[in-house]
């Protein structure tokens, strides 16, 4: 096995693009590849294509690099195109120094120049007040000239607390895509391209045994893989699988770790915007009743708790409305493929709290 080595790429200070994400270095597989089609005819027609383009998924995902890659099309192919990448929260950060120097329309003014504007996390900017307004501002602006305007965010619009409305409408008015996990097979061949980048070497049993072990998100499968490259380095004449196998015992072992009351609970507010409170107390309104059936499935799904210690703790209901809660989120799943992912993505958040 040789060892691995480190590209020398920089962020491009212009654009705020790193050239190391490009379509070629892309895996595409089942989860991403409406996402990958959508974005990569954005790269091709700018603009006029899908405008916006917002594209969700969870944590992990390679949505960032999917935004990059229409990025280093786009300036690659447009070169008098003004290519913008820029993450929610130094969107944040301009508009609010702006505020302070009193050079908001400057600001504006720079933005409205932008050919390409992307935003990677938009959920970011949800409660902040002055930064949707002006971001709608430059948006309407951008949409209006046909400036093309990719985003993208962990949840999709509708599921983003405290956006506004107008905003949600915006984004919805263009192309939805998710970017959901990879299977199997994507994951066997994201290794087997980190491997080529990395100019190193394993056997293929050892590449298939991590990609099964190592489901979560691209991320944790290149830190499992870079673990195993590390380790074998430094035990050569170690025995190779063994080896592996104690490797991704420990990077799996948060995997396996059960979740309870107080991990769900916590989480399930967090997404919906919502106090904790909120989800154990008798109120009846309509924005704390979903998410507290949604709380109510997840303890039966996940912590595997009982109907009545669910009832109990979830404002000492009867069980058979804690069995109701849980049959009506079942078939809300079984038919909107949006709840489905909004469901996936509170599962994500709620493993990696733990």
């Amino acid at each position: 096995m040789t060892q691995p080595s480190i590209t020398g790429l920089e962020v491009n200070a212009a654009t705020n693009l790193n050239p190391r994400y490009t379509f070629d270095s892309f895996i595409v597989g089942s989860g991403n590849e409406l996402a990958t089609a959508a974005a990569r005819s954005v790269s091709k027609n700018p603009g006029f294509a899908y405008n916006p383009l917002f594209l969700y998924g969870g944590v992990g995902l390679g949505k960032t690099h999917l935004l990059q890659a229409i990025g280093n099309e786009v300036a690659q192919s447009q070169q008098r195109f003004i290519v913008r990448y820029l993450p929610a929260e130094r969107l944040i950060n301009d508009i609010v120094q702006a505020i302070q120097q009193n050079t908001i329309d400057q600001l504006k003014e720079n933005y409205r120049r932008i050919d390409l504007l992307i935003i990677d996390d938009v959920q970011f900017i949800a409660g902040k007040e002055k930064t949707q307004i002006e971001f709608f501002h430059v948006f309407n602006h951008l949409y209006q000239k046909n400036k093309q305007v990719v985003i993208s965010s962990d949840r999709p619009p509708k599921a983003i607390p405290t956006l506004e409305e107008r905003l949600q409408s915006r984004f919805e008015g263009g192309m939805l895509a998710d970017v959901g996990p990879p299977d199997f097979e994507t994951r066997v061949a994201i290794l087997h391209a980190k491997l080529r980048e990395s100019n190193a070497i394993l056997p293929k049993e050892a590449v298939e045994i991590i990609a099964a072990r190592v489901q979560k998100n691209i991320r944790e499968l290149e830190g499992a893989l870079n673990q195993v490259l590390a380790a074998t380095t430094l035990h050569k004449n170690a025995p190779l699988m063994p080896a592996i196998e104690k490797i991704l015992d420990k990077t799996t072992r948060n995997q396996r770790r059960t979740t309870g009351f107080k991990q769900i609970v916590k989480t399930v507010s967090e997404f919906y915007d919502l106090k904790e409170s909120d989800l154990t107390d008798r109120s009846r309104k309509k924005e704390i009743v979903f998410p507290r059936q949604v709380a109510m499935y997840l303890l039966r799904e996940e912590a595997k708790a009982s109907f009545p210690f669910i009832g109990e703790r979830i404002g000492g209901r009867d069980h058979t409305t804690v069995m109701h809660a849980v049959q009506k989120i079942s078939k809300h799943l079984e038919a909107d493929e949006g709840f489905r992912q909004e469901i996936s993505m509170l599962r994500e958040r709620l493993y990696t709290m733990l």
